[in-house]
């Protein structure tokens, strides 16, 4: 089992940490699409809230794990896709990163400009850089549209995937799988 990536796929730390991502993403979106439906008197108005931010807040440490772990390892040969298919791929991993990152942290900030901390499964907080009551509704409008984008992208992403796996017969999602043929 290889743990870092090589030419011939990912390793086993790279297909943890995304699709362990994958997973909260998607999770973190329908958990947000459906707590702002909630209003003030539901059971579950304030336990989904704090669910929310400090699942948020794991998933931006493992995305900046995951941008720290790409930047070190090999990165997986594309040479069987096309040219425009392969451009494709390269602006859709350049938009993630960044994308994801501006929503944690407008994620972050939404729940901090008051001046309070995000409590993390109530093992430590992480407190609140600089107060700025007031803005919290227009930061939330803004995560809120880089979730859509986000979750779009992401499927978009899969489409390509699915798309080399059922149409293409290529190896492109097995590499993500199940990592590199083992030497």
């Amino acid at each position: 089992m290889h743990v870092k990536d090589t030419p011939a796929g990912y390793g086993i730390v790279s297909r943890v940490l995304h699709w362990i991502m994958a997973l909260a993403i998607f999770a973190l979106f329908a958990l947000g699409w459906w707590m702002v439906g909630l209003d003030y008197y539901h059971p579950y108005y304030k336990s989904s809230a704090e669910l929310h931010k400090a699942a948020g807040m794991a998933v931006l440490v493992a995305l900046i794990v995951r941008m720290v772990w790409r930047g070190v390892n090999d990165k997986p040969e594309d040479s069987e896709l096309t040219p425009l298919e392969r451009t494709a791929s390269r602006i859709t991993h350049r938009l993630f990163y960044p994308l994801m990152l501006v929503l944690m942290l407008t994620g972050y900030f939404i729940s901090t400009l008051d001046g309070r901390p995000i409590d993390i499964f109530g093992l430590f907080s992480i407190p609140s850089l600089f107060e700025a009551k007031g803005y919290e509704s227009i930061v939330g409008e803004v995560h809120e549209w880089l979730a859509y984008a986000t979750v779009a992208l992401a499927i978009v992403h899969s489409a390509g995937a699915l798309k080399h796996h059922f149409l293409d017969k290529s190896d492109v999602l097995r590499r993500m799988w199940s990592g590199p043929a083992n030497d």
